[in-house]
């Protein structure tokens, strides 16, 4: 008998163990929620033909107004995001880009997140040489915040 409980009490650890490796873990008994990947909603980034391959040239981009939701406190993040590139065979059509990226809005995601998820969407979007991406976050809370990724393409 004493053999039997003792597999079902080893049972139910690893049950509980595996609920604890699922539950966001952070000290304020907080239930962190970011939005899946799949649930995001982001607006398709387009592109046209760049005429020039070849020739490299940079193209800077700043988007002063970028707003996404905190997972944790629920609160908007404001940031400056800037992306340069050096294109290969396609641009990104600017339009597109204004509308992909103001529709992080409605979309909880860290800040460190965000980044590699421009990051992803752009180079899918355009295969460029190389492209470098900076979030620089409005202070929260007395930090700031500034997260940087690049790519560059195997050639």
């Amino acid at each position: 008998m004493r053999k039997a409980k003792d597999i079902v009490m080893a049972l139910l650890m690893n049950e509980v163990a595996n609920e604890v490796e699922r539950a966001p873990v952070n000290g304020q008994g907080l239930d962190i929620r970011p939005t899946p990947r799949e649930e995001m909603n982001l607006y398709p980034l387009d592109t046209f033909p760049y005429e020039y391959v070849g020739s490299k040239i940079q193209i800077r981009f700043e988007m002063p107004e970028f707003t996404a939701i905190c997972p944790f406190s629920d609160f908007p993040d404001f940031a400056t995001i800037r992306l340069e590139y050096v294109p290969f065979e396609r641009c990104v059509e600017l339009k597109s880009l204004k509308l992909y990226i103001n529709s992080f809005r409605e979309v909880k995601i860290f800040h460190e997140h965000v980044m590699n998820v421009i990051l992803e969407d752009f180079i899918r979007a355009c295969d460029p040489l190389s492209v470098e991406i900076e979030g620089d976050f409005n202070i929260r809370g007395n930090i700031k915040t500034t997260v940087r990724a690049s790519y560059n393409r195997d050639k």
